[in-house]
């Protein structure tokens, strides 16, 4: 493929796309900043800024609880926000939406709620062996305390979960199965739609960890069937800080609160709390407002600019960049799954990765590099760590020419 053809895809003009994103325009260490630490966070295009600054200079106020104006337009942009996060993952319904303070936040509180009230001694907790540590750790916590145990879904050298062992350890014991949309540290994407259909075959719950695949792949919740989706905002064009839980209306109504204080409340007494309804009652306190007014100026953004091609241009990107490090001596990728997004995670011979993250980044050329928390992962690997590049709408075939050359240059650095 040519950069020619991976930078027209469908009409996508990556050009106008990278003039939204001011930060794109800066220098590091004197160099044009080529930013490839995507899946870590990604950069906000002016909507995002401008939407925040608005907020903070003519709308402030705190909301819910205020009859006066600013208060009102406050709410009115909130509840617009999460009408917003609704459309976007297609929910049934608004009040299937939490905001929280990430995905992290969000696998928490089904692990604090939900699973407090369903698993018990004995039961089981089923994931994946690709998972962030966001969605080994809560259900490691859940499993100690309730006694429990949490069981792995293993995959093969490709990356791929193996989906006939992934169903094999489903049995009555199972309480929940929490899996990654898309891995973080390989880009496999995973089946979800199928893994939902086994694991309710036997009538067990299924959490998806979505952080890496909203901004990769169109999310509708109700196609793919799952009890509860989680993501964060800053993967996906908007602030740090916010995130959201979607969860099935009547799992939700059943689910404990998670804390305790203002707004998650009906009515209060010293002898007894009555909790409010949906979705307030697990979004105690002030909430992010203005995270939330940004994470929803996102969302419209990415859908501004066209979702599909958008979403082919990363493609195509990633099958550039792909054949680009396959060719390079020495580069071994880890992840190939056939199904994959725009991660491109590789070690090399004799050079640690975090030497290769440290030389490219004098180049000007931001990517990750570590155990990306997974590290029950890279010991699946035998790796301790990786370098990883990862990909967004405004990336360009330039972007990954520069990151070869920087892996040639530190190649001969190393010689």
């Amino acid at each position: 493929m040519s950069a020619a053809t991976a930078e027209v895809v469908a009409g996508f003009d990556v050009k106008k796309v990278r003039a939204d994103f001011p930060i794109l325009s800066r220098k590091v260490h004197g160099l044009p900043l080529v930013y490839l630490d995507n899946a870590a966070t990604t950069q906000k295009p002016r909507a995002v800024i401008d939407t925040l600054t608005r907020y903070y200079t003519e709308e402030n106020a705190n909301i819910h609880r205020g009859v006066h104006q600013l208060s009102q337009i406050a709410t009115d942009a909130h509840d617009a926000a999460r009408r917003t996060v609704q459309r976007f993952l297609n929910a049934a319904d608004p009040a299937e939406i939490i905001f929280t303070r990430g995905a992290t936040e969000s696998i928490n509180l089904v692990a604090q709620t939900y699973g407090r009230t369903h698993v018990g001694a004995g039961d089981e907790v089923v994931i994946t062996a690709m998972e962030h540590h966001s969605n080994i750790v809560p259900w490691q916590i859940l499993c100690e305390e309730k006694g429990a145990r949490l069981r792995i879904a293993p995959i093969n050298d490709a990356g791929e979960l193996l989906l006939d062992e992934f169903e094999a350890l489903l049995n009555a014991k199972t309480k929940l199965v929490g899996v990654a949309h898309i891995s973080n540290a390989l880009g496999t994407v995973n089946p979800i739609a199928r893994i939902v259909e086994i694991a309710h075959s036997k009538g067990i719950p299924v959490l998806v960890d979505g952080a890496q695949s909203v901004p990769h792949l169109p999310v509708d919740v109700q196609a793919l069937g799952c009890d509860f989706y989680a993501f964060s905002g800053h993967k996906i064009y908007g602030p740090t800080g916010i995130g959201v839980l979607y969860g099935k209306r009547a799992l939700l109504e059943a689910m404990p609160p998670w804390q305790g204080g203002g707004d998650m409340i009906r009515s209060v007494t010293f002898e007894k709390t009555l909790y409010n309804q949906l979705p307030y009652k697990f979004e105690a306190g002030t909430p992010d407002i203005a995270g939330a007014i940004g994470l929803g100026a996102a969302l419209d953004y990415l859908s501004g600019i066209g979702i599909e091609n958008a979403l082919a241009h990363e493609h195509a990107l990633l099958e550039y960049g792909t054949k680009a490090l396959e060719a390079i001596p020495g580069l071994r990728l880890i992840g190939t799954a056939k199904e994959k997004a725009g991660v491109l995670s590789f070690v090399m011979e004799n050079i640690h990765p975090h030497d290769i993250g440290t030389i490219l980044d004098q180049q000007g050329i931001a990517i990750r590099t570590g155990h990306h928390c997974a590290q029950p992962l890279m010991h699946r690997f035998g790796i301790p760590a990786t370098a990883r590049a990862s990909l967004a709408v405004y990336n360009t075939t330039a972007d990954l020419d520069a990151l070869v050359g920087g892996i040639h240059k530190l190649k001969e650095v190393f010689a």
